[in-house]
């Protein structure tokens, strides 16, 4: 987010929550600081398992027969 955008949101938001003037430098102060604290969040990326075994199936290849020859 950036500093401008993040300071537009904290101050309107001590606009309506602070009373005085103390009150208000104080909860911009918490507010701006709170939305600091979402960039520092770390994604979640999704698709980027990677499996150290291979993934086993149920399918089974069909033998070399080597009886099959036939001796006449």
């Amino acid at each position: 987010m950036p500093n401008w955008l993040r300071a537009l949101i904290a101050g309107y938001g001590a606009k309506k929550l602070g009373g005085g003037c103390f009150s208000t430098i104080l909860v911009f102060i918490v507010i701006y600081y709170a939305l600091g604290q979402c960039n520092h969040a770390t994604p979640v990326q999704h698709g980027n398992i990677k499996n150290e075994q291979p993934a086993k199936t149920a399918m089974v290849k069909p033998e070399a027969s080597s009886h099959a020859v036939y001796s006449k």
